[in-house]
């Protein structure tokens, strides 16, 4: 039986948060068809479009994505500090750029004004509103019902697309959360459809490429803040120069005619990470077949599944041998 998501999801332990969506039909998501010879390449734009769109409306951050033939990988930061600093106006605007919201919504956003009772329904109204924009669920499910709505059009059928749920891990520190970026930032690279991380199609790596060398980074995804201190603002815990680093040589290191030639050039961040290369190689090539739960440090990953009343850490053996 399939946990229930408010079993897998503990913002108290966690922000981060590793989704993966996987189609359910012989037709894939994007590629190209090998029976029909049709090409559904145009829909990777589809999901990247979306997806970097919805960080704009809900307290949630990309940290790394990578959109694949009949799946996705999404590492996702909920940013409940930015959430609960929305005025009551902000909440509403931002949820009726994805439904229409109430009738006394639109009359409040208009600036009618509301008797006390009607007035107290919309407050009510937007503490509903704000707890959805920073909700997972609520992310995946506008991401998803919107592309598979616009691929049953063009497709001229109905049904399902996607499986019924998308695949959640939580990421309880700084090494889980390293690794599974990589993982997924060369998702192309051990697919076989791209060379190099900069010519990963539709992978948030080959955005931060691009800007990084406009001396930038991204506006629509997580920024580095390298080691965050008190009065930071909010992004991941890395320095960018860093990371880019180590995708690139994580990528040379998993090619077969190359394995293991740069592995003493790892940067320091595997030190502070205190994880070993052998490790690390496995938990950035095998990250979804070594974990099928949350992932992080033992001491991180207990509290967890103590905080969630879970009866048994079923990552807890193989956190301790490939994050010790």
């Amino acid at each position: 039986m399939a946990t229930p998501r408010k079993r897998q999801i503990s913002l108290a332990d966690t922000q981060y948060y590793h989704c993966v969506s996987r189609c359910v039909r012989r037709a894939y998501l994007c590629g190209e068809d090998r029976l029909s010879g049709v090409s559904y390449e145009h829909r990777r734009g589809w999901v990247e479009d979306k997806l970097l769109s919805l960080t704009q409306i809900f307290a949630i951050d990309v940290c790394a994505y990578a959109v694949m033939s009949n799946h996705t990988h999404i590492v996702v930061f909920v940013d409940v500090m930015q959430a609960k600093s929305w005025t009551m106006v902000e909440v509403l605007q931002r949820w009726h750029q994805l439904f229409k919201g109430t009738l006394l919504t639109q009359q409040y956003l208009r600036g009618d004004k509301l008797i006390a009772p009607l007035q107290q329904i919309v407050t009510e109204t937007a503490a509903v509103y704000r707890a959805r924009l920073m909700d997972i669920s609520w992310f995946m499910r506008i991401l998803n019902e919107t592309i598979a709505r616009r691929a049953n059009i063009e497709d001229n059928c109905t049904g399902r697309f996607w499986e019924g749920r998308f695949k959640s891990q939580a990421l309880l520190d700084e090494a889980a959360l390293a690794a599974c970026m990589v993982y997924v930032d060369l998702n192309p690279v051990r697919a076989n459809i791209a060379n190099t991380p900069e010519t990963s199609a539709h992978t948030s790596i080959k955005q931060r490429i691009k800007a990084a060398i406009n001396g930038k980074q991204p506006e629509r995804l997580a920024v580095f803040v390298g080691n965050p201190k008190k009065h930071m603002p909010t992004g991941l815990p890395f320095e960018l120069s860093d990371y880019m680093q180590l995708v690139d040589l994580t990528g040379r290191c998993i090619r077969a005619d190359k394995a293991g030639y740069i592995i003493d050039n790892l940067p320091n961040i595997l030190s502070r990470l205190n994880i070993s290369p052998s490790n690390w190689l496995t938990l950035t090539t095998r990250f979804s077949k070594c974990f099928h739960g949350a992932v992080g440090s033992e001491h991180a990953l207990t509290e967890y599944c103590q905080h969630l009343k879970l009866k048994r850490c079923s990552t807890l053996s193989v956190c301790k041998k490939l994050l010790a």
